[in-house]
């Protein structure tokens, strides 16, 4: 079993904005598979399907970013899962909107939802996929930028980024390691 969490904020207010990119990527694996998030626990909704012959579920914490931790360790309790079965999918500052790169560990980069999840999963060795959405413009703080929607002249590269991170979702549920997966989508961004 593994379980694929995409960080985000919940409310309708959040929706398209950049933080909620992985929200975004969740929203489009289930629609590829045909899912619904219709199911709730420890403050996370989450859809469970087989993809290939592996059992996946599909989460979107509902603490806020700020707090995810809180949500998914008590998730991957539940499901018995150990660290090497969870992905996370999480927007990042330091790459251009429509780029992604795959980690196996690394600090949180300033990431509060990040921060969380090493805090409440005692380890900082997860395996990531990290989606750009830039830097803030001139003048535009973090936090505006963050909360803001993907411009229109950037929509199609964020689409490309999500639809990318599903596939490498999907290389790796169907058995590869995430070493190997790594290396095959890493080299395309």
């Amino acid at each position: 079993m593994k379980m694929i969490v995409g960080l985000g904020n919940p409310g309708a207010k959040y929706t398209g904005t950049k933080h909620n990119i992985g929200f975004i990527t969740m929203d489009e694996l289930a629609f590829q598979e045909g899912l619904t998030f219709n199911k709730s626990k420890f403050e996370a909704v989450y859809a469970e399907a087989f993809i290939g012959t592996e059992k996946v579920i599909l989460v979107k914490p509902q603490t806020f970013m700020n707090d995810s931790g809180r949500s998914v360790r008590p998730l991957m309790d539940y499901f018995n899962l150990g660290i090497d079965d969870l992905v996370v999918v999480y927007d990042d500052l330091d790459l251009p909107t429509g780029k992604i790169r795959l980690r196996q560990k690394g600090s949180a980069g300033g990431h509060n939802g990040i921060k969380s999840l090493i805090q409440h999963l005692g380890t900082s060795e997860f395996n990531r996929i990290r989606i750009g959405i830039d830097r803030p413009v001139k003048g535009q703080t973090v936090i505006n930028h963050v909360l803001s929607n993907f411009p229109k002249e950037v929509h199609e590269e964020m689409l490309f980024a999500v639809k990318d991170s599903a596939k490498a979702i999907k290389y790796w549920v169907e058995g590869h390691t995430f070493l190997e997966t790594m290396n095959e989508f890493n080299k395309k961004a």
